[in-house]
């Protein structure tokens, strides 16, 4: 018998486990971006500050305004005073609302902190002054912010 009787035929490149093993590294590696990213740890050009924070600024900053981006119910719910509602899948459609506080800036909030990260990148890419509060109205509701509904 001779030794070419005798190989195994080759596994493809697909089925070897350093490449299923590279993948699954490349995977994770691409999940733990997208997750830093949706959160506004990396890549974030505008400012975040804590719900206090926020409320100060609201109390003794007269160039600033609220941006609500939670949805019509859940802004029914419970809102900070003088906020200016639009949905977070409106936005890039209804920023003629905002025309007019273009140069002041926009203290921006959702539930939890999700949303007003997107809506501040939003704002952000035409022009506008977007500051994301953190935690959202959860967090404001928390640090002693008063609701209207």
């Amino acid at each position: 018998m001779s030794k070419k009787e005798n190989r195994q035929p080759r596994k493809p490149f697909w089925d070897h486990p350093r490449f299923i093993n590279a993948l699954y590294y490349i995977a994770m590696a691409a999940l733990l971006f997208w997750y830093a990213y949706s959160k506004g740890w990396i890549f974030a050009d505008f400012p975040k500050v804590t719900p206090k924070v926020a409320l100060q600024m609201l109390q003794n900053d007269t160039n600033t305004t609220l941006l609500d981006v939670r949805t019509p119910q859940e802004f029914h719910q419970g809102h900070l005073r003088d906020a200016t509602l639009i949905p977070l899948d409106k936005l890039e459609e209804n920023l003629d609302k905002l025309a007019s506080k273009r140069e002041k800036k926009i203290l921006v909030y959702c539930r939890s902190g999700s949303r007003s990260i997107a809506a501040s990148r939003i704002l952000k890419a035409h022009g506008y002054h977007p500051i994301d509060i953190e935690d959202g109205i959860i967090g404001l509701y928390k640090a002693g912010a008063t609701l209207v509904r």
